[in-house]
């Protein structure tokens, strides 16, 4: 039986306390062993002299959490640590993103996710219907990201070919990938604008170096 795990993050407040709202979908197929991959990153940390803390891009990026005692110089060395380990999993995602001021509030966001979410599917049927089962790994945090998963799932899929398992960050390297993600496309976001913040340039640098460096290695995963 051929499964394909999804695993799900997503960046901002739903209240419009944020400017962009994001959602990424990390897609793994099971026939994919990861266990080299992760053997891998673990051993890179090791001789780095790097602590193996579960990637979360918020702390890291603002010294919160168990990054609060990493110096800037050992937090950039995690960052790009994990970026490492992203660039050679075989991987695929996609992400939604909206600007608050575009969806009007939590009903708005979930119409146009489950939208987005429903035409991604079909767009890509060929691909999901290669699998017998397909588990959403996802934390319920939001419950507009829970409802736009069942609704869109299970009107395109199977209702028995989709399972839900509920998970946080700390337990699966593979939702800290859509968390790093979900970082990088926001950054993406930004840098076009010119709202990229002090903060964001410290760790990415220019934007010629966060396109080389982060965003044209993260996007070599897209699911085409």
């Amino acid at each position: 039986m051929r499964e394909l795990s999804v695993f799900v993050d997503e960046s901002g407040t739903q209240e419009g306390t944020s400017e962009y709202y994001l959602v990424t979908l990390v897609f793994h197929d099971q026939e994919d062993d990861l266990q080299s991959y992760l053997a891998a990153y673990e051993h890179s940390l090791r001789e780095r002299g790097l602590p193996d803390i579960p990637f979360h891009a918020e702390p890291l990026m603002r010294a919160h959490g168990a990054y609060t005692q990493l110096t800037p110089s050992t937090r950039h060395q995690e960052l790009v640590s994990f970026s490492a380990f992203v660039r050679r999993l075989p991987v695929h995602y996609v992400t939604f993103s909206y600007r608050s001021d575009n969806v009007a509030g939590r009903e708005g966001l979930l119409l146009s996710l489950k939208r987005d979410i429903i035409n991604y599917l079909f767009d890509h049927l060929e691909y999901f219907q290669r699998f017998d089962q397909v588990k959403i790994y996802y934390d319920n945090g939001q419950p507009t990201v829970t409802g736009a998963l069942h609704a869109a799932m299970e009107y395109v899929l199977s209702r028995g070919v989709v399972v839900y398992r509920s998970t946080g960050y700390q337990k699966y390297r593979l939702s800290q990938v859509a968390d790093y993600v979900c970082m990088v496309e926001l950054a993406a976001l930004k840098y076009v604008r010119g709202e990229a913040t002090e903060t964001d340039k410290r760790f990415f640098g220019l934007s010629t170096q966060f396109k080389k460096n982060y965003l044209k290695q993260v996007r070599r995963k897209l699911l085409n």
